[in-house]
């Protein structure tokens, strides 16, 4: 038999049906490997005793013929859905200790679906980061080496997501999405993720970054296991006000990577000057593998797409400003209370101790354009020129059903390389964030690898609700792609 901590959610879904294993040997695999990858520090919380109270639910489950879609399927939850019972920090000194009294609508759907939870992933703080490196528990580390043996960041904010399955200690994780935190991870460490239209997946009881952004979303080594994962996290939910009211669809039953018919939209505004020359080259190997799949490929222009990353970075840290407004130390969380201090006193210290350098830099940029004076200038034009974004998209869907572009600017870089660069390190979101701002579903597929042996990735665009579709032609690229590379384990 295959190792186990080789194997898929689909993999371990059916072999587990089928009797080749139990769910406990499934859950005991990953719970040893999680306890070996601990140098990659994916983990925040580590929660074996879960993985295996879960895993002895579906051996019981099977044997009285009543399995759930995740029946036998352990997972590992990004540490920005509250947990009950478990600790949830968000990754950030602020929220260390806390403990939720409820579970987020996310991961209860999951468990009542039959996942087992390996642990809490770590994160960049508040999922403000691309790099993994903006945690309170330090960087995860990827699994991946560069050519010089450097540690490499696995992306972010989804870092110890893509770290962890990459490394294969987990088949399959949650992630969140409010820039391109699942796509641009998915993209350096060599697996797939998908981020689906927003309010597909209910963002309750998870740590808010920007409300009009954040969407969770699934990650995993292939589309089919994003498929069944993303079915089972999906659906409407009364107590997010903006969760959508739709049916969920089949998406694994629904796959199919027979793409005759179909328009691919290549958007011209995505060739920046100094594009990478391997990036420009898989991105035509991509173009020639949905052409192979029977797609008509187009040009297509989103002639916006040059201000979605100033839009970005003005109204996600005016959303955040006012969401992080709640952690000031009277409620829950950390509390730093100086000798004789009064209550102003203690929300500073509080918020000076507890929130990183990045997350205070992000507060700060949002306080100031939603100040009054800067208002309008900033945060209303920001707005507006969202909508003209919004509208490209819309344009660009009239003449064609999905859209094909890079997922990042680069293959993996080293830990520390940008740390020093917020401008430079923003610029890791230049291809994803456009989709964010219009609330769009896409997806991020492994295409082959770089000159150093790195991964990269080529990112799916669909209309909004048409998960379907970018899913069928994320399976096309991976059915011509035939990405089997993996890191060489180190750990």
């Amino acid at each position: 038999m295959a190792n186990l901590t080789d194997l898929g959610v689909a993999d371990i879904r059916d072999g587990f049906r089928k009797g080749d294993f139990s769910a406990r040997d499934v859950a005991e695999a990953f719970n040893a490997a999680v306890v070996e990858a601990r140098p990659l520090n994916a983990f925040i919380v580590e929660t074996p005793e879960k993985a295996l109270a879960a895993a002895d639910t579906a051996d019981a489950a099977r044997a009285a013929g009543a399995l759930k879609p995740l029946s036998g399927v352990p997972i590992g939850m990004k540490d920005l859905f509250c947990t009950e019972g478990v600790q949830t920090t968000a990754a950030s000194h602020i929220l260390e200790g806390f403990v939720p009294t409820y579970e987020s609508t996310v991961s209860a759907k999951l468990w009542d679906a039959g996942a087992g939870m390996l642990g809490k992933l770590n994160l960049d703080q508040f999922a403000m980061g691309s790099s993994n490196e903006t945690s309170y528990f330090g960087n995860v580390i990827s699994p991946w080496k560069g050519a010089d043996g450097r540690d490499l960041t696995p992306g972010g904010s989804s870092g110890g997501s893509s770290a962890a399955i990459a490394a294969r200690i987990v088949p399959a994780a949650t992630g969140t999405d409010t820039g391109g935190s699942i796509r641009q991870p998915a993209s350096f460490t060599g697996i797939s993720g998908i981020k689906p239209t927003y309010g597909r997946c209910s963002r309750w009881g998870v740590v808010a970054f920007a409300s009009s952004l954040d969407q969770p979303g699934a990650m995993a080594r292939s589309v089919r296991d994003n498929a069944i994962l993303l079915e089972a996290m999906a659906g409407f939910d009364a107590k997010d006000s903006t969760s959508l009211d739709l049916p969920v669809p089949q998406w694994e039953a629904g796959l199919s990577s027979d793409l005759r018919g179909k328009r691919v939209g290549i958007p011209k505004e995505y060739r920046p000057d100094g594009l990478n020359p391997e990036i420009a080259a898989l991105w035509e190997q991509g173009i020639a593998w949905l052409k192979d799949a029977g797609a008509e490929v187009v040009e297509v222009s989103l002639p916006h797409t040059k201000y979605a990353l100033p839009t970005y970075y003005i109204i996600a840290p005016a959303e955040a400003s006012s969401n992080l407004a709640r952690y000031d130390g009277v409620r829950y969380g950390l509390r730093d209370l100086p000798d004789g201090a009064g209550l102003q006193d203690m929300y500073a210290a509080t918020r000076a101790a507890g929130f990183g350098d990045e997350v205070k830099r992000r507060i700060m940029i949002g306080t100031y354009v939603l100040s009054a004076g800067y208002y309008d200038a900033y945060y209303t034009q920001a707005c507006k020129v969202r909508t003209l974004i919004s509208r490209d998209f819309d344009a660009a869907f009239a003449a064609c059903d999905l859209l094909l572009t890079p997922t990042a600017p680069s293959a993996a870089f080293a830990l520390g390389e940008k740390q020093d660069d917020p401008l430079a390190m923003y610029l890791n979101d230049v291809f994803t964030v456009p989709a964010s701002l219009a609330g769009l579903p896409a997806m991020s597929v492994p295409g082959g690898l770089d000159s150093s042996g790195l991964p990269l990735g080529l990112q799916i665009i669909g209309r909004a609700l048409d998960e379907q579709g970018v899913l069928n032609a994320a399976l096309a690229l991976e059915q011509r792609a035939g990405f089997v590379a993996r890191p060489e384990k180190w750990w």
